[in-house]
């Protein structure tokens, strides 16, 4: 994969830049605390090969996603630790947050996709964010719990017109597969800065209802509602929206128009347009991985690194940001 490096020249010092990337690690394990194991142990190749993309990076704020969660956050503050990150962040997820429901109409119970998110054991897979600055943990705006249903023109999924699997699975059905977050990082020149970020399901692995496709554009279709004033509360300046879409405007089995929206948005900026961000064997590359900064942020540099097959198949965006 060719990597994009967009460098402006200007007079500003680093100490008045500030670096966010995202990164899909894919370093999710098979069951939980496993995570935490190779962390301790510091020898599967995988993992070391992630941390040396991430450390390389140098981000003053990175969400990653496929990081396992535990209810102590144990794993996250080893990694927090290994990188040298004082700070970091991560909520309860919906990965793996069983129901007593068929939600993907499959007919059997108690399977992964019939957890809130996808998961084989709870937290697999989910997303934190790691900072060199303190995180203003009591403002955090967690809308994990958001029903699907309640989302201004969600794409409920139907079947023979009704309710796809049921309407009771609709009814409890949330919409982030993962989470959707708004976390304000307190930076000590430039003040308060407001990471918007999540990791939305991938559109596939469903049937004609297209379940995951349509949950997959809502996810995304959030953030435009969210910065309409429809959700919480909005930051009026200094914020940025990055993680992994699972979602190319141009390719793949995807409902684009949701990310069209968002690169299209004039309260956000996309310094890095048309950039493939992973490379899967069935679709070959395709962006799905975004940095956007609101408005207000001048853009002094950006890059889509090449991407690490030892580490993951998704390439760590960078952007850095001054006033």
């Amino acid at each position: 994969m060719i990597a994009l490096c967009l460098c402006l020249f200007s007079s500003i010092s680093a100490a008045d830049t500030l670096r966010v990337a995202t990164y899909n690690t894919e370093l999710s394990r098979k069951g939980p605390g496993l995570l935490l194991r190779d962390l301790a142990a510091r020898k599967d190749p995988q993992l070391l090969a992630a941390l040396a993309v991430i450390a390389n990076a140098n981000a003053d704020v990175i969400a990653l996603q496929g990081i396992d969660y535990d209810l102590q956050n144990l794993a996250l503050a080893a990694l927090a630790d290994t990188l040298g990150y004082p700070h970091f962040f991560a909520a309860p997820p919906n990965a793996g947050l069983m129901t007593p429901l068929d939600l993907d109409g499959d007919g059997r119970l108690g399977e992964a996709a019939d957890a809130q998110g996808y998961g084989r054991f709870f937290g697999q897979g989910s997303m934190a964010i790691l900072s060199q600055h303190p995180i203003l943990t009591d403002e955090v705006q967690d809308f994990s719990t958001l029903l699907w249903r309640d989302l201004p023109m969600a794409l409920l999924p139907q079947a023979d017109g009704k309710p796809f699997p049921s309407a009771e699975a609709q009814a409890i059905q949330r919409l982030s597969s993962h989470g959707h977050w708004a976390v304000p990082i307190q930076h000590p020149t430039m003040g308060r800065v407001t990471i918007l970020t999540y990791h939305a399901t991938p559109p596939v692995f469903d049937g004609p209802e297209d379940r995951n496709g349509k949950r997959n554009h809502d996810e995304t279709a959030f953030w435009s509602r969210y910065l309409d004033g429809t959700f919480g509360t909005v930051p009026e300046d200094r914020f940025v929206l990055m993680g992994d879409a699972n979602l190319d405007p141009n390719t793949g089995d995807g409902i684009g128009r949701a990310i069209d929206n968002l690169l299209s948005d004039p309260r956000l900026q996309d310094p890095l347009p048309m950039r493939p961000t992973v490379t899967f064997s069935q679709t070959g590359p395709m962006r799905v991985d975004y940095v956007l900064p609101s408005a207000d942020w001048r853009v002094t540099a950006a890059q889509v690194t090449p991407a690490i097959p030892d580490a993951s198949r998704h390439s760590l965006v960078w952007v850095d940001l001054a006033r």
